[in-house]
């Protein structure tokens, strides 16, 4: 559904940046009868997209500032720009086949007496499978099994999304024999995971790690009016009840990825749960953590303590 809706809205922008183009061109090739004018219509049809995206950010950075160092601001910036180019035009309208267990890639990792966790990848709001694409690519090479799922309808309750999670878990398990997975969530996908938590339990669950959540509620969605745009308002009731219905050896599996400037879940320094570890990075914006290396390499990091015995599917 959201790859039709982005193909529809770029193919819209691209069409209304061609005409401004061939309006503009029209009078210059009717004055000197040059056809080089004509090169306006696919630069308006290119540059149209890139221009609202370019503006989107500079107002979502704009919003979102708090303070900090310029430079990691303007660093996010930019950072942010090419990845919502990356993730929003080139990826996530041409999705590929979701729900699919990817098995480790040839020559990754096999210790001896241990098997890599197998892991969930839960995307956040107004995304697809494919903001994963970057994190799916290196924890195949780090030896895990990984499956990306998609969370739909787009704008339903946040825990409609613990259905299908338990869908992809049950699956995930089965395809790869082990007794326990770790899940991955990005923005709102670790708000979905928490909702599955509350709603199934942690027991096949050996960690959870979640990158620019916004566990305490956002301001830049108060003028959305989706259920789930709702639930994640600054501080909300569903978030209190989250939270209330969570004990601290649940949050123990939590970890944390928060960056400062984070141009969509801010105020971003308070992103935090107790009983959770939390990791902070500097300079990156929202997208960019899922395609960060650093961030990625981090990920990997963090997973690599938990591999499972083969045997008993536990952690060793």
């Amino acid at each position: 559904m959201l790859a039709q809706l982005l193909r529809g809205l770029y193919l819209f922008q691209m069409l209304l940046g061609g005409l401004l183009g061939a309006w503009l061109a029209a009078p210059l090739t009717h004055q000197d009868g040059s056809a080089l004018a004509w090169l306006l219509v696919p630069l308006g049809a290119l540059g149209l997209p890139l221009l609202l995206q370019f503006l989107t950010m500079i107002a979502l950075v704009l919003r979102a500032r708090d303070g900090g160092p310029l430079s990691d601001w303007w660093r996010a910036f930019w950072g942010e720009y090419f990845a919502a180019i990356a993730i929003f035009m080139l990826r996530q309208p041409w999705p590929r086949r979701a729900s699919e267990v990817l098995l480790p890639l040839p020559g990754a990792p096999n210790p001896i007496g241990a098997a890599p966790m197998p892991v969930l990848l839960v995307h956040g709001f107004i995304c697809n499978h494919r903001v994963w694409d970057d994190v799916a690519a290196a924890l195949r090479r780090a030896g895990h099994p990984v499956l990306a799922i998609d969370l739909e309808p787009l704008f339903t309750s946040i825990d409609d999304y613990a259905e299908p999670i338990e869908l992809a878990a049950d699956k995930l398990l089965a395809c790869t024999g082990a007794r326990q997975l770790a899940l991955v969530g990005h923005s709102m996908g670790g708000l979905a995971i928490r909702a599955w938590l509350r709603a199934h339990g942690s027991g096949r669950v050996a960690k959870i790690i979640t990158l620019g959540s916004p566990h305490q509620g956002t301001h830049i969605v108060k003028a959305l009016i989706t259920a789930n745009g709702e639930q994640m308002l600054w501080r909300s009731a569903w978030l209190q009840a989250l939270q209330d219905s969570e004990k601290p050896a649940t949050r123990h599996l939590m970890q944390i990825a928060l960056s400062r400037q984070d141009n969509v879940v801010y105020p971003q320094h308070e992103q935090v749960l107790s009983d959770a570890s939390v990791t902070e990075f500097s300079g990156l914006g929202h997208l960019q953590l899922c395609l960060n290396p650093a961030v990625i390499n981090w990920l990997v990091q963090q997973l690599a303590s938990h591999q499972s015995d083969p045997a008993t599917g536990k952690p060793v």
